[in-house]
């Protein structure tokens, strides 16, 4: 009876899709997917040759000008100056011979989770949100991203002040909409 018992999960794990093939799930690996789904389709734009060699080389410099979570995916690949360890041939190889993006990171995802661990921070809504409610961290987090910094700024106050400067600028739909400028 226990023999009939193992044989059963035996058997249902061999039809079960997923839990073998180790296929991705809606939403992972989404940074890894993202960036090298860009990244293919600017090798077509710019008519790189699909060489590994070429593709080495278009990756690391497009991974020159990353930031933030892309720029990590970067790292674990090894297509940063300083990352410890090299798999990039794993991206440029099957790149080469169009394998598709999410089969990549599939792949890749077995050599090291930590690629597929990777998720974009959530975006805040500028046009709406209350910029009193954000914690400073959040406040920091827009002017990164805008590729500015706030020297001087203490109070959280200050933050709020160089954000609702500078938004016409990098966000200018957002201080349009928004009625407390």
């Amino acid at each position: 009876m226990l023999w009939l018992s193992g044989f059963s999960v035996a058997i249902a794990f061999v039809f079960t899709p997923g839990i073998v093939s180790g296929a991705l799930k809606d939403g992972e690996c989404e940074v890894c997917v993202s960036f090298l789904g860009r990244f293919y389709q600017s090798l077509k734009d710019d008519d790189v040759k699909f060489t590994s060699d070429d593709i080495e080389k278009a990756l690391v410099k497009t991974c020159k000008d990353t930031k933030g979570k892309e720029n990590r995916l970067c790292y674990y690949i090894g297509a940063t100056s300083d990352a410890a360890t090299k798999i990039i041939n794993e991206v440029s190889k099957p790149l080469s011979s169009h394998i598709p993006v999410s089969k990549i990171c599939e792949k890749l995802k077995k050599k090291d989770s930590q690629i597929c661990e990777l998720k974009y921070d959530k975006q805040v809504d500028l046009s709406s949100v209350d910029l009193k409610k954000l914690k400073v961290k959040d406040l920091k987090k827009i002017l990164e991203e805008w590729g500015e910094s706030c020297k001087g700024c203490v109070e959280k106050s200050d933050f709020i002040r160089k954000i609702n400067e500078l938004m016409p600028k990098y966000a200018p739909s957002a201080a349009k909409a928004r009625t407390d400028l």
